[in-house]
């Protein structure tokens, strides 16, 4: 007797499939709160959350790992560079949505994607909200960064104790 781990979630020649991985509570319940596919949000609230959540991450492998990070200049470059990924990135997602972005699949882990991401106008938002969100969380990183590297902290501990 065999036992079947992986179906085919719906027609098998689309090859959806659900495994024990994407067809889990927890990935369905992890997946579906992440904001591109939570439900009741619109493409201004997914963008500027992606954004900001984009922004704040890039921040740091550019200030610590770039080609000035052994410099006094090393945070603002890689504030910098931070911004100047996330207009690419908005640039991307501009054209992306302007060449008529196709309706979202359901998925086995998605079973309702969000429908406003199917037209240029529900893209347009979602990527003028992403350039706002995502300057945004790289400049909060950087102010967050400058500090806690300023010595601000320590000199505040000191004053209490």
């Amino acid at each position: 007797m065999t036992i079947e781990v992986v179906k085919p979630a719906g027609d098998p020649q689309i090859g959806n499939l659900a495994t024990p991985i994407n067809a889990s509570s927890f990935t369905k319940t992890f997946i579906n709160n992440l904001p591109a596919y939570r439900p009741g949000l619109s493409p201004q609230r997914r963008g500027l959350e992606i954004g900001m959540a984009h922004g704040y991450l890039l921040f740091g492998p550019f200030a610590v790992t770039s080609q000035f990070r052994n410099t006094p200049y090393a945070n603002i470059v890689g504030l910098v560079e931070a911004i100047i990924l996330v207009v690419i990135l908005t640039l991307c997602l501009s054209l992306y949505g302007s060449v008529g972005a196709p309706k979202p699949i359901a998925t086995v882990t998605t079973p309702n994607p969000p429908a406003a991401l199917s037209t240029s106008e529900g893209w347009s938002e979602f990527a003028g909200m992403f350039l706002v969100g995502g300057i945004g969380g790289a400049a909060f990183a950087y102010v967050i960064y400058a500090v806690f590297t300023s010595g601000v902290l320590e000199t505040f501990g000191n004053v209490l104790g």
